[in-house]
């Protein structure tokens, strides 16, 4: 086999991230736009910024790390005032005071002007600044970190190619490529026989493994946002829930949710553009790893597997939807905790089955607090999917979206994440811009 093809879809579809991902691009693209300002020698006095559905639903009430803002006029004016597009999503982790006082001052005089952009994509973000007498804008579509359109005082200075691959400054496979290429089949095989894991280029794993490690880490220091991590093991210490290798699991992951929900200043290996889906697919895999002290090796494999799972459905999912990220990578968790169980490829089957069985449908109502709260559940039925397939019972064919194929269950749960997801979208966002009065 050759192995080379999934070491470039891991780190094509794996990086690292500041803060909430969708921030972060915001941030981004007016980092591009404040950059060519910045060239002119003009300081930014207001801003336009348009954005998709899916990207003002996630970016609406996310925190900025190092700071206690939400939201995007402030994640845009941080990037603009930063000006350090080569920093990609770490654009905003670290700046100066100076920046923060900037952008401050942008946002509090009402300098940054937010509106939905009416555009195909799920995943688009425009940032025109202006100075006192010229104006740069910049254009991310598809992907996080894909700049497609640069114009200084409306003139173009740079256009992607729709046709020629995708530019980022790192080798990225389409989802297009990855769909075509992953299966079920060659990921179990890949990752039980082919991985050398102690061996093998796969650094990007390594540090998913301890970056994520650090953040669930930290997230258990302090309260965060609804601190759901704290607050399980505080159940524990009360006696009112036992403290199984289920609930160290649940509680070790959605600390970590709970600490970059928050905006706490701590990267994260994100996987398919999402830090908690990074979070999620990795940190049930390692505390189930640690718990039952399972040899490093193995665990390697397992956390790999559980991270090609989820990517092989997102390239058919998408990167945004309304359905929760969290579904995806739980049911990639559930493989490699499955794994580790001592399955094989056909529990591993089960176990997909039994997640999509399970957590289809539960919505994404953008990146917040809650979203900890969603990944302690999806962090509980992988467990529960995994110990049914490991008994040999599984959602059956007859059910539901499932099909006895394992790829064609997966081709269904893709389909409503992609198909269903525009009329739910929408409706989404008219309830969270039109909170009602108590």
């Amino acid at each position: 086999m050759d192995k080379t093809m999934f070491f470039r879809i891991l780190n094509s579809e794996m990086e690292l991230a500041t803060g909430c991902t969708e921030p972060g691009a915001i941030a981004l693209t007016g980092a591009y736009a404040g950059a060519e300002l910045n060239k002119l020698g003009e300081a930014i006095q207001r801003m336009e910024v348009k954005a998709s559905t899916n990207i003002i639903k996630n970016a609406m009430a996310a925190g900025i790390p190092g700071t206690s803002y939400t939201g995007m006029p402030y994640a845009a004016a941080i990037g603009a005032a930063a000006a350090a597009p080569e920093r990609k999503l770490e654009v905003i982790n670290g700046v100066s005071d100076d920046v923060y006082k900037a952008a401050e001052l942008l946002v509090e005089t009402g300098k940054v002007n937010v509106e939905l952009a009416k555009v195909p994509q799920k995943l688009y973000i425009d940032v025109t600044v202006y100075g006192p007498t010229h104006s740069a804008r910049a254009v991310i579509a598809d992907l996080h970190t894909n700049l497609v359109l640069l114009e200084v005082d409306g003139k173009e200075v740079f256009k992607a190619d729709p046709n020629a691959p995708v530019d980022t400054g790192r080798d990225v496979v389409t989802p297009e490529e990855i769909a075509a290429f992953l299966t079920v089949r060659k990921i179990y095989d890949f990752c039980d026989k082919e991985l050398d894991p102690m061996n093998d280029p796969i650094d990007i794993i390594r540090s998913a493994i301890s970056v994520n490690g650090e953040i669930c880490e930290r997230g258990m220091e302090k309260d965060y946002g609804l601190a759901i991590g704290p607050n399980l093991e505080r159940n524990c210490r009360a006696g009112v829930m036992t403290r199984d290798m289920v609930t160290n699991s649940m509680i070790i992951t959605t600390a970590g949710a709970d600490a970059r929900m928050a905006g706490a200043p701590f990267s994260v290996v994100a996987n398919s553009g999402s830090g908690n889906q990074g979070i999620t697919t990795t940190m049930p895999v390692v505390s189930l790893a640690k718990w039952k002290e399972i040899p490093e090796d193995k665990m390697v494999r397992a956390v790999t597997l559980s991270n090609l799972i989820a990517i092989r459905i997102k390239s058919k999912f998408g990167r945004l939807s309304a359905m929760c990220g969290a579904s995806v990578a739980g049911t990639g968790a559930a493989c490699g905790i499955t794994y580790l169980l001592g399955g094989g490829y056909d529990e591993i089957c089960r176990a997909i089955h039994n997640m999509i069985g399970d957590v289809t449908g539960m919505l994404c109502d953008g990146a917040k607090a809650d979203c900890s709260l969603k990944i302690s559940t999806c962090v509980n039925a992988a467990f529960q999917a995994a110990f049914m397939a490991m008994r040999g019972v599984r959602v059956e064919s007859t059910d539901g979206i499932v099909e006895d194929n394992v790829e064609y269950t997966i081709d269904n749960f893709a389909k409503l994440g992609n198909e269903g997801s525009g009329p739910m979208d929408a409706a989404i966002l008219e309830m969270m811009l039109n909170k009602r009065e108590a």
